[in-house]
């Protein structure tokens, strides 16, 4: 007699011998074919241009330009003004905070005044 694990009652049931030696979730390789598009076609709907214009032009060579540039300036400064304005609020915004948390923390572990 051969058994398997029944997924659905969670324990070991009665099974065939190709069934028992076939794990679960692992089936025999059967050539497939990929099923046909419900809505594909395979040219053009008219009136629509060839080329997507809404993606506008690569500026991906640019910038690898400008980042691979050797001035000495780390890469989250490299495009000027806006990084600095962007890496200063930053860091204002994380000495703040933990000025604000150690001040909460101080506040917190004095002990309350008696009436």
């Amino acid at each position: 007699m051969y058994y398997k694990f029944s997924g659905f009652a969670q324990r070991l049931a009665g099974a065939t011998a190709a069934a028992a030696y076939t794990p679960q979730g692992l089936k025999p390789l059967i050539p497939t074919e990929s099923p046909d598009l419900i809505f594909g076609t395979s040219k053009l709907a008219p009136g629509l241009p060839a080329a997507d214009h809404y993606l506008g032009t690569n500026k991906v060579p640019d910038l690898q330009k400008v980042f691979q540039r050797s001035d000495g300036l780390p890469v989250h400064l490299k495009l000027g003004y806006p990084d600095r304005l962007l890496y200063r609020t930053t860091m204002a915004l994380t000495i703040g905070g933990t000025i604000y948390c150690l001040v909460a923390l101080f506040i917190a572990s004095q002990p309350k005044k008696q009436k």
